[in-house]
């Protein structure tokens, strides 16, 4: 995508942008259009564009008026930027004979906005006139700290969203937005919202930072890591603000932001390459994704050839393929992405049919899909490697391991435990690949694992390890096959729907299930509901959390012990929260514990109470 030095062209360009993203399905990186604003800006710092607030694309239900106006936020990129408005600000308290000038900083979530005052829930639409969906919670969002917390944004788990749901979302933000505008909530945001994975997070709620504008400029850095170190929330960098009330009614606002408030965002590492080739692969839910294959070029010290471009959608709208010229940015990610097309391809081809099996391909949504499921070589590769990617315990089963396998036809997860010496070697494996092979099935059969684990890494759609693990404390691993949808969903959390594919999937693999029990895998069992019941323990019934760096067991097997002592063990701190435990490091969570009165722990303390 080019830009242009004509004002009238860019505020085209932006205001669809700015659709796409509202809508939940954004077609350049936030970098990338902030980029595109200071674009704007530099050339007609007045145009109209600049002096609002972008509404979001949610269809009307019920228009709210906000009591106050929810604006957006001043950026600042650069420690300059910072500290010009740091010294605009200063300049402003001494003119008003304010003698203390404090600033307040937040992580700033990346989510859908929202406001609750306890009564209606309300997007912020265009700043002064939102859209009501206090509804959403009645879909599963949890209001985190409870009711009427004012500003924050609609997020979810970051952890739950990596393990279940980037095949089908590209970002958090997509699902937000379509769990919020869609009459039907979509199939694959229920298990999230069923999980409690979707929350209301107020900006109240989190952790921040208080200082002077001398600490704030010259620590931003230590203060960027304390506070967003633990967060489990896509972030969008941190908000810096004025706590003098007096300051803020002298500063005011623009139609567009408040000047007493300010965003602070990081760009990661970004480089200008050009497609070569795109190859498309088939995941193990049956979904068609593409992987740019681009010119070699250095970025964050590695040198880059593959770039994630996610579904055939973004192929098809954004001029994907060879000879396009692309920016991709690498800030952490072990493959790279795609922020901006700045020269799109006149050769757009999609597939006709699977790359894996030949077998005919669908559209859902922005996503190619095979339907041939048990059928298809690269769905079958996938799922394999799913299994021993979340069992975690078998080295050396990687993606041309396990692809070999299939294609030699072992394909099932009961002919690769049985595999032998002479099989191996038969397919192409040296002495030393076959012996270590060997060796990582026998360690996969030996190596303790939690039954919900188990039973998620099935793969079976609906089915992640929190939904594994709540299933299994009605009914043990031996048992779930023969449980039936009405009697699924008369457990909290499983719905109608998911407890049909659910069923349909654990009665597909009822044979599995079987034959792997019967070879001695070393389960450890979720103690059904009856027997926590009975556990006489200091924190039986208690909400606990973990958190920082342990020294004598892992946060894992910790969180393990605590179950079978009977507690519930959280993921964030919140109100319910009844204990903290914490380790070195252990960052906003225990901020946040502080905060709310929450008992804390230290590791040693816990080994005490536990005895």
């Amino acid at each position: 995508m080019s830009t242009t030095a004509d004002p009238l062209d860019m505020v085209k360009k932006l205001t669809e942008l700015n659709q796409n993203y509202r809508a939940g399905k954004p077609s350049v990186s936030d970098s990338e259009y902030d980029r595109l604003v200071e674009a704007l800006r530099a050339v007609d710092p007045n145009n109209p564009f600049l002096l609002t607030v972008e509404p979001e694309a949610i269809d009307e239900k019920s228009s709210v008026k906000h009591p106050t106006p929810m604006l957006s936020t001043q950026k600042a990129y650069t420690q300059k930027e910072l500290q010009d408005w740091v010294n605009r600000i200063e300049a402003a308290a001494v003119r008003l004979g304010v003698d203390l000038v404090s600033f307040r900083v937040t992580p700033k979530l990346d989510g859908l906005a929202g406001r609750d005052d306890g009564e209606v829930f309300a997007t912020r639409g265009n700043g002064r006139n939102g859209t009501d969906i206090t509804f959403a919670f009645d879909r599963g969002v949890v209001p985190i700290g409870g009711r009427g917390l004012g500003v924050g944004e609609i997020v979810i788990s970051q952890s739950y969203f990596e393990a279940n749901c980037t095949e089908n979302f590209e970002h958090p933000r997509n699902m937000a937005v379509g769990i919020v505008s869609a009459d039907i909530v979509s199939e694959f945001a229920k298990p999230a919202l069923s999980a409690g994975a979707v929350r209301f997070v107020p900006y109240t709620t989190l952790d921040a930072w208080e200082g002077s504008g001398f600490e704030l400029t010259s620590q931003i850095d230590e203060i960027r890591s304390s506070l967003t170190g633990d967060i489990d929330y896509a972030l969008d960098g941190l908000v810096a603000e004025v706590t003098s009330e007096k300051l803020k009614n002298e500063l005011g606002a623009t139609n567009h932001h408040n000047r007493w408030q300010i965003a602070l965002k990081e760009q990661g590492e970004t480089a200008k390459t050009n497609i070569i080739e795109i190859v498309w692969q088939t995941g193990r839910t049956g979904n068609i994704t593409p992987v740019l294959i681009v010119k070699p070029t250095r970025l964050s010290g590695a040198t880059i050839s593959r770039v994630t471009a996610h579904h055939a959608g973004m192929v098809r709208d954004r001029g994907l393929g060879p000879g396009a010229e692309i920016e991709i940015v690498r800030s952490g990610e072990v493959i790279p992405k795609l922020i901006a097309v700045h020269r799109s391809s006149d050769n757009i081809s999609l597939p006709a049919e699977c790359p894996s099996c030949a077998g005919a391909l669908t559209w859902r949504d922005d996503f190619l899909r095979c339907e041939a499921s048990s059928s298809c070589p690269g769905q079958v590769s996938s799922g394999i490697r799913h299994w021993f990617k979340t069992l975690g315990s078998a080295d050396g089963m990687g993606e041309k391991t396990i692809a070999r396998m299939v294609s030699h036809g072992f394909s099932s997860l009961e002919r690769i435990y049985n595999l032998n010496e002479s099989d191996l070697v038969t397919m192409g494996f040296g002495p030393g690949q076959t012996t270590n092979i060997l060796a990582a099935l026998k360690v996969s059969l030996s190596t303790p694992v939690e039954d919900a684990r188990f039973l998620s890494a099935l793969g079976i759609k609906d089915l992640g390890i929190g939904e594994s693990r709540r299933l299994l404390t009605h009914y043990r691993l031996s048992q779930v096959c023969e449980i039936t949808p009405s009697e699924l969903a008369q457990i909290k959390g499983f719905g109608p729907i998911t407890s049909i594919s659910i069923t349909d999937g654990l009665v597909a693999r009822k044979a599995t299930i079987s034959h792997l029990l019967s070879m001695g895998f070393n389960i450890e069992v979720t103690p059904l509901i009856s027997e926590q019941v009975e556990v006489d323990s200091p924190v039986a019934g208690k909400n606990l959390v973990f958190t920082g760096k342990m020294t004598v067991m892992t946060r894992n097997d910790m969180k393990k012990l605590a179950r079978d002592l009977g507690a519930n063990v959280q993921s964030a701190v919140s109100g319910t929260t009844d204990l903290l435990v914490a380790g070195e490091k252990a960052g906003s969570k225990l901020s946040k514990a502080e905060k709310l009165g929450v008992r804390v722990l230290s590791e040693s303390e816990w080994n005490e109470l536990i005895g």
